[in-house]
This record gives C-alpha cells, structure tokens and sequence, in this order.
C-alpha cells in the first residue's frame, strides 16, 4: 500500500469522479484509475462503486476513508515538522480583514512577510467581523482583523490594535450642530447611519440602545465608514463612526461625543488560540503582532 494510492482513494471521493480527480493532482485519469485499482486488489475489496453515472465509494470504502485522510494528514505533519525543524517556512496562510478596516495597510504588512518568506502562498478576503470570527473557528482563517463589542469567543485569542470612542456625527447645518454631545438617548428618534450588522460597531450600538430599551432606526448602512461619513455630511441623517474617522471628515461634518453610556469601538487582531497552526502561520501572527503593536489602525468594524 502507497501513500499516493491513499492520496488518489481520497481524490477520487471528495472530487466525485475519477477525471476531476486526475486534474486536482495533474496526473492522467487512467494512472489515477489504476492506482485505486491496486489499491483495492491489495485489500481484496472494492471501496468504490463504478456502476453508476458517478462514482460512489461502497461500504467498505466509507470505513477506509477516515483513516486515509489521518494518514495523509499525518504525512502532512511530518512535513510540517520537517521544515520546522530546518528553520523552512512555507506553505499556505489564509487572512481576512474586517471590510470596515481599510485604512490599515494591510498590503504592506503582508509583502513584508512574503519578502521574509517568499514559499508561503497568501490569500486574503474581507467579510464582517462576524463572519471572520466563524472562519477563524472552523479553520477556514489563520488570522484576521475583526471589530469585537464584547470579549472574543471561546478559543479565539486577540491583540488589541484600536479602541477608541464611538461618535454621532451630523452635517453642519443640523440643528444639533450647536451642541458637543447628545445622551444615548437621543439616538432613539433619529434616522442612523450606520456600519451593518455583524460587525463589532454595529453590535456596540445595537447592544447599547437595547440596554436603553430602544431599538436604533438605521436609515442607511454601509460597510465603508467613509461613505457613511459622506451621507450624513449631506443631511441624510446622523452617521454613528469611529471618533478617528469623524474627525477626518470634520470639514464636513460636526462630531457629537455621546454620553450616558459611552460606547467604544475596537479592532482585535484575531487568531486561534487551540487546534493545528502550521509554522507560516505562526510566523505570519508574530509578524503581525509585531507590526500592528508600533502601527494601530484607525477605522472601526
């Protein structure tokens, strides 16, 4: 029995056939086909099911392939420990980062690593904070920026990157334009704007007007504090921002502290604290930490 007749056995079921089998490896079908089959002579069973318009795996195959997969996530540790061990770092990492979060240079962090460690492949996608904390846990993630309201969730550690507070922000002819700041309160008759929900500010504001026994009204929601900043300048209703983001529009706009509570808003650099972590991905958290402990960003998700 070979490793790569259990890699092809494993292929073949997750693929649903033996041609997109053959092109996920990039190999030809029939060296895939024929594999398998000695594969099962060596066994004495069949463990797929060719009698059909696609391919089935039988009974037998169904209690072959857990242990299949254990083998070549096995081989893939020893690989990984392999490289550890020789100070080689390689292999894949995956980022996401809060949509919100833009005015943080990712890009430049992230080229800065694939200069230190130019075999790692990166992907990076953006999502809500609350769609990148379920990529997180289900492994899908190795590390993202998230907007978090409360603490983070079971095995998921965080590094503080921002915290500052929550503003309302109006154009500058709003009557409210001549005051400093307006109670919680106030919020409850206006028509918002405001980031959507599942991410850390939205959850802050929705979680502060329930506590206050109301429920906010949003006119307006988008995912670029920016634009958000661009409705409210031009009267289409109070922009609840980040104070940093308030006060980069404040041409614009008037900023409005609120009060009894306040609220703050914060982006965590997330990552898992259990399960497996390769060595690219540790060394892409430590650099990561690193750099986003001396540059903070600004901008709230």
């Amino acid at each position: 029995m070979e490793l790569r007749q259990l890699q092809y056995f494993v292929a073949v079921v997750d693929e649903g056939g033996f041609t997109r089998a053959a092109a996920r490896l990039h190999v030809a079908q029939p060296g895939v086909s024929a594999q398998i089959r000695r594969l099962e002579r060596e066994l004495g069973q069949e463990l797929l099911d060719r009698s059909g318009r696609t391919v089935r795996v039988t009974e037998v195959g169904a209690a072959v392939l857990p242990h299949a997969r254990a083998a070549l996530a096995a081989l893939a540790e020893v690989r990984l420990a392999v490289d550890e061990r020789s100070g080689l770092v390689r292999g894949r990492v995956a980022v996401g980062m809060v949509v919100a979060c833009s005015s943080l240079d990712l890009p430049a962090l992230l080229a800065d690593f694939h200069r230190e460690h130019p075999g790692v492949e990166i992907t990076l996608i953006e999502a809500n904070s609350d769609g990148l904390v379920q990529a997180l846990q289900a492994g899908q993630l190795d590390l993202a920026l998230v907007g978090l309201a409360t603490a983070a969730p079971a095995g998921i550690e965080t590094q503080r990157i921002v915290d500052e507070a929550l503003v309302a922000a109006v154009s500058r002819d709003d009557p409210l334009a001549a005051r400093r700041s307006i109670p919680l309160e106030a919020l409850r008759e206006r028509p918002l704007i405001s980031l959507p929900r599942g991410t850390g500010l939205r959850t802050c504001l929705d979680a502060a007007c329930a506590a206050a026994g109301f429920e906010p009204r949003p006119a307006f929601e988008a995912s670029d504090p920016g634009l958000l900043a661009q409705l409210a300048s031009r009267g289409l209703g109070m922009a609840i921002l980040p104070e940093s983001v308030a006060d980069a529009h404040r041409a614009e706009l008037h900023k409005l502290e609120i009060i009894r509570p306040r609220l703050r808003s914060r982006i965590e650099l997330a990552w898992r604290a259990t399960g497996p972590v390769g060595p690219a991905a540790r060394a892409l958290i430590r650099h990561a930490r690193a750099v986003l402990a001396q540059a903070p960003a600004q901008g709230g998700g």
